[in-house]
């Protein structure tokens, strides 16, 4: 149950005879002995609420717990939420369940299983994982499940957006073609979630600086969240924890001190 930031894109699963290939491992950015529980109280500390415990496989359930324990109502957990668990991931302290390969089955939505979730843990506790990557280059997202290996049918787009926001309380998209590789934002897809999302949305992917979350902010119309993890250094990045925590909450003081809209 080791906390660690890995290039999302280079997931794999394991090979048929249950075995794991050398080159089936995700490259890492990051991996420590800290645990999950002490990342959890430094957020808690700073208020920064909405955190993302994702287990990546198995035998992370009791890092994934004590740092729930350690913030509760401030993280959401992902990794393996189903209709068998999701609630009991709640009664751990998760402000919200994180869901994608559970709901999204043979390439489309299973409407039944996402509805019985909603049933199950209520709309404002679920955020759909929406994390896609193209098909072809300057084409348009789609959705990627199972480790992000498999594409779905479901295209990410206005309709769509509009569509799910009825199930759920918030998105979190990952830009999977550049997520963990500090390279830059995916600039249309922010767009695109700035100018169609219904609800508050989510994304990861390719953050390096204090500069890219000031793209985001711009590119997305100042309604699109942002998280950082291989940048950060306390993570093994470069950028400046205590910086961005100081710039998130100068964004916050700033917006509750705008004149309100009539």
């Amino acid at each position: 149950g080791k906390v660690k930031q890995i290039v999302g894109s280079t997931l794999k699963d394991k090979t048929g005879d249950g075995s794991t290939a050398t080159s089936s491992q995700p490259a890492e950015n990051f991996a420590t002995d800290r645990p999950a529980a002490e990342f959890a109280e430094m957020y808690q500390r700073d208020t920064l609420q909405g955190g993302h415990v994702i287990m990546l496989g198995p035998g992370n359930l009791e890092a994934a717990r004590s740092a729930l324990e350690a913030y509760p109502q401030g993280l959401q957990v992902g990794g393996g939420i189903n209709d068998t668990n999701a609630k009991e991931w709640l009664d751990y302290g998760a402000s919200h369940v994180i869901v994608t390969s559970f709901v999204f089955k043979g390439g489309e939505i299973n409407y039944e299983r996402l509805e019985k979730l909603v049933e199950i843990v209520g709309k404002d506790r679920l955020v759909l994982d929406l994390s896609c990557r193209r098909k072809e280059a300057m084409g348009p997202y789609f959705v990627v499940t199972d480790r992000w290996q498999t594409y779905t049918d479901c295209e990410v787009n206005p309709e769509t957006l509009q569509h799910l926001s009825q199930f759920c309380d918030e998105f979190l998209v990952h830009g999977v073609e550049v997520e963990g590789k500090q390279c830059g934002i995916l600039e249309d897809l922010v767009q695109l979630l700035g100018e169609s999302s219904p609800i508050p949305v989510t994304y990861a992917g390719g953050v390096r600086s204090l500069d890219d979350m000031e793209l985001v902010k711009r590119v997305g119309a100042d309604k699109v969240d942002c998280t950082i993890g291989s940048a950060l250094d306390c993570f093994g990045g470069s950028l400046s924890y205590d910086e961005v925590v100081a710039w998130h909450h100068k964004q916050k003081e700033d917006k509750d001190s705008a004149p309100s809209q009539r």
